[in-house]
């Protein structure tokens, strides 16, 4: 007796690889669209935690964290000058940005008391989409 198998021709395969491919091209760029919006949401909200804690270190000692003293100070006391009047330690931790990375901190910043922002997806300064520079100061957050 003989058994038959059956499979899948070549076209049939073909077919469904075409479909598939077709299904990507439509529905990939709406699933990085989602993810883009993410990153900007949580950047977002990132900023304004940073912000907040900023603001209370302010009002406690007067003036902000210095870059050198970075946004670790509001983590851990600084240990470098100038030193804070009265720390009451403003976060448990420090956001990172949706790429893992610290974000950087710069006190005066341009023009601004101080500056927060992350480098994007590449982690240099500049680019475009995904690898632009976002601060805190920018308009379309």
């Amino acid at each position: 007796m003989q058994s038959k198998h059956k499979g899948f021709s070549l076209i049939e395969i073909m077919v469904v690889l075409v479909i598939i491919g077709m299904l990507a091209t439509m529905v990939g760029p709406k699933v990085f669209g989602v993810l883009s919006k993410g990153y900007e949401a949580r950047i977002t909200s990132d900023f304004a935690t940073m912000k907040t804690a900023l603001t209370a270190y302010k009002i406690e000692n007067f003036v902000f964290p210095s870059t050198e003293q970075g946004l670790e100070a509001l983590v851990s006391e600084p240990q470098i000058e100038p030193r804070p009047k009265s720390w009451s330690g403003y976060l448990d931790k420090l956001p990172v940005d949706p790429w893992k990375t610290p974000y950087q901190y710069v006190s005066p910043g341009d023009g601004v008391p101080f500056d927060i922002y992350t480098l994007g997806a590449d982690g240099v300064r500049g680019g475009e989409d995904e690898n632009a520079d976002i601060s805190i100061w920018d308009e379309a957050l």
